[in-house]
Order: C-alpha cells, then structure tokens, then sequence
C-alpha cells in the first residue's frame, strides 16, 4: 500500500506499519510500501509502540504528506587506554 492510501483511510491517525519497500535519497530513507499492523489511540500509546518497534516496523502519524525518517551519522569517541 502506497502513502496516500493509507493516508485516504485514515486521516489524522497514528499508525504502526510493515514497511515492505524503502530507499533511501541523501540523508533520508523514504518508505514506499507499506502494511498497516494497527492503529494507535493517543500520543504516549504511540511513543510506547515506537519502543517496542522490531526491523522493519515504523510508528507514524497521517498528518505528514511523506513518510520518511532522516537517517544521523553519529560517531562516538572512544579514550584510548
């Protein structure tokens, strides 16, 4: 399922998905295809189920027009001993 499908079904709704298909463009990995494993109530309900989130699973919320997370490069430091 497409985006604006998802989106057409249900409006202003959070969401937890399958993400089936994504590529990544820059600094953004954007998600083409995608199931809906169930909808979510609130906010707190929303973040817990981010939390619990397993490989290819995403927690996202209708109101956005593009379905894409920013991918960090973050490198840590490590004292040598």
């Amino acid at each position: 399922m497409k985006w604006q499908e998802v989106r057409n079904l249900h409006p202003h709704q959070w969401l937890k998905l399958k993400v089936l298909d994504k590529h990544i463009d820059g600094d953004k990995e954007y998600i083409d295809e995608m199931d809906i494993i169930k909808t979510i109530e609130s906010d707190v309900e929303a973040t817990r189920e981010l939390g619990k989130c397993k490989e290819n699973e995403a927690v996202y919320h209708t109101y956005h027009e593009e379905i894409y997370y920013r991918i960090k490069n973050i490198f840590g430091y490590r004292k040598v001993r």
